[in-house]
């Protein structure tokens, strides 16, 4: 059963929606700058991709933005954007047969933060009633669904930073095994705060640079490590007879999915990439294509050293000679790193390189290091003429998470 992708929505540091994200990704726009939602000066940390100006309205009122987390927030205007662009509220559904899928690696940790500091300054008393539904993810998918009186299945994911591509592809496997007819699915993530970002830099993670600009250089041979993101991205996956039925304008299809373990480091992963490797094969054999089809992959591309090495690795392992010729970018220099809801960021960004024939770039890569070889889109956007694009999400504890997908045919009109 075909899975087809009729809606998508995103808050990013690039953009206030799928759309604009694209337009600024493939433009070489950088999102990364000086930190102002945690202090540099405490952490030492000089850079982050924060999302600017960010201001939930029209889809969430003021009185229920201070009920609701950072992430919440984002989650749900980025829901809100696909749910719209899917047009399905209109089309005579079954509540019983859509859900949500939310993936998210820390869930509400700034709430956490604030709280604790409340308890230990003024006492329990001054504890919010509503810490607990403001930190918990799942809450935020249940949110999603209230919003739109959606009763089928409704849960969260966590699979650190590949989040949002499992959760993708598990709404991926609900639909295709016809559990559901739709499902809106995404990833939600902003932890900018001392505790995490710290946390981040004791292990080694984060990059030190004092530039902003060449703070977050994937494959490139003075990266140091990753740049602090957050955002959210949604995407309304529909079956085909449900899109069929209501004449639907299809904007892709989301054809195959496969997450493998590395069971061998809590962080770092494996350095030839051999699990990785086997995510992208079976992901590709989930789709019924061969290899030599995908043309794009928008890699997990951290800027950490391990990272890029051991990615660019399994991509040769998994390709052999078609490594040679496939268009590879990280979408993570102009971002920094949306943990939970990168995959999902980055699935949408593939789908649209594919529809607008456009590449996006890896800027700031100058110089590619020993250990990554493969033909990285750096400077500025190149043209892109494929059916197939490769979205890569890779997450602490081993977690690799691969999805397929296939531009959009038929200007968007099932056959």
């Amino acid at each position: 059963m075909n899975v087809w992708i009729t809606g998508m929505g995103a808050v990013s540091p690039i953009g206030m929606s799928a759309a604009e994200s694209f337009a600024s990704a493939a433009a070489g726009k950088s999102g990364i700058g000086a930190p102002t939602l945690f202090s540099a000066e405490e952490t030492q940390i000089f850079a982050a991709g924060e999302v600017k100006d960010f201001n939930p309205e029209p889809y969430i009122n003021k009185r229920e933005a201070k009920r609701m987390a950072r992430f919440t927030q984002m989650a749900i205007v980025a829901a809100a954007q696909a749910w719209e662009q899917s047009g399905l509220q209109n089309a005579g559904f079954d509540p019983e047969r859509v859900g949500v899928v939310l993936g998210s690696g820390m869930g509400g940790l700034d709430v956490i933060c604030e709280q604790h500091e409340e308890l230990r300054t003024n006492g329990p008393r001054s504890v919010s009633s509503l810490f607990i539904p403001k930190t918990i993810i799942n809450t935020t998918a249940g949110l999603i669904a209230i919003r739109y009186g959606l009763v089928g299945p409704c849960f969260s994911l966590v699979t650190a930073c590949a989040s949002g591509a499992d959760a993708i592809g598990h709404a991926y496997y609900a639909i295709r095994e016809g559990r559901v007819d739709a499902m809106l699915v995404g990833g939600a993530e902003s932890v900018m705060t001392e505790l995490a970002v710290q946390g981040f830099h004791q292990m080694g993670a984060l990059s030190e640079s004092l530039d902003p600009a060449r703070a977050s250089i994937p494959f490139d041979q003075e990266r140091q490590g990753f740049v602090m993101g957050e955002g959210a991205a949604f995407l309304l996956l529909e079956s085909e007879a449900s899109a069929r039925k209501r004449g639907a304008t299809v904007l892709g299809e989301l054809a195959g999915y496969a997450q493998t373990c590395d069971a061998h480091h809590i962080t770092a992963p494996q350095p030839e990439g051999k699990q990785a490797a086997r995510a992208m094969a079976e992901a590709i054999r989930d789709a019924g294509i061969n290899k030599e089809q995908i043309g794009y992959i928008n890699a997990h591309g951290t800027s950490t050293p391990l990272n890029d090495a051991g990615e660019s690795a399994a991509i040769e392992t998994c390709f052999g000679e078609h490594a040679k010729r496939l268009k590879v970018s990280s979408t993570k220099s102009m971002t920094g790193h949306m943990l939970g809801a990168a995959g999902a960021f980055e699935a949408i960004l593939s789908l649209l390189a594919l529809n607008m024939g456009v590449a996006p770039p890896t800027i700031g890569l100058t110089q590619e290091a020993e250990d990554c070889r493969l033909n990285y889109v750096k400077g500025k956007a190149q043209p892109l003429d494929c059916d197939y694009a490769l979205s890569n999400s890779f997450g602490f504890g081993g977690h690799n998470s691969c999805l397929v997908l296939k531009k959009q045919a038929n200007g968007g009109k099932l056959a």
